[in-house]
């Protein structure tokens, strides 16, 4: 009798360890597919400006990367790649435009007289000022002036196609991605919804 309850705790011990093996595996899951949301949201553009004319940028391309960077074509030939204090600075001095109300991103098209945007204010347009400059977004993402702006701050209309397609695309994928789960517990998947404001 006694090798029978040896036997049946064995047995009880051996189920729960396995219970709890499945379990730290689902959690794990579960703690993966987590931080996979998590860099999808913090995902970043690549983004290339160019000088149309004396302080006068257009966006010629941008795409979804890892990081955020910002080439500026300058009217000379030269590229460079805009630093982090350069890019904040630009958006900080933009913010106080819209602030003002003397930022040509909140302005009707037929207000503008400069006759183009300014470097902070096509940044701003940008995916990458989107992100940058998520902290101004309530000022611009629901001002139509600014959804016209944003449209018209690309080279052609090509690339605004373009750039809208490969960040819609890259929130598809993330959200896909984000939402599958394996494991012990079930191989469910949750909905999740891109959040990304650009070209709204």
């Amino acid at each position: 009798m006694s090798k029978i309850q040896k036997i049946l705790k064995i047995g009880m011990i051996s189920g729960l360890t396995a219970i709890a093996t499945g379990a730290l595996v689902g959690c794990n899951d579960s703690t993966q597919a987590s931080s996979e949301s998590t860099q999808n949201t913090q995902q970043g553009a690549f983004v290339i400006i160019e000088e149309t004319a004396p302080n006068q940028y257009k966006i010629k391309e941008q795409f979804p990367s890892a990081e955020t960077r910002v080439v500026l074509q300058q009217l000379d030939g030269t590229e460079r790649v805009l630093t982090k204090e350069e890019m904040d600075a630009l958006i900080k001095e933009e913010a106080t435009k819209i602030d003002e109300g003397t930022s040509n991103l909140t302005k009707d098209n037929a207000q503008i007289s400069s006759g183009g945007l300014s470097l902070g204010e096509t940044l701003l347009a940008s995916a990458a000022g989107a992100i940058l400059g998520s902290w101004i977004g309530s000022k611009l993402f629901n001002n139509q002036n600014f959804a016209n702006q944003q449209r018209g701050a690309f080279s052609n209309q090509s690339a605004y196609q373009r750039s809208m397609n490969s960040f819609n695309k890259a929130g598809t994928a993330g959200a896909s991605k984000a939402g599958t789960k394996s494991g012990f517990f079930g191989g469910g998947s949750k909905s999740t919804t891109n959040n990304s404001n650009f070209g709204s």
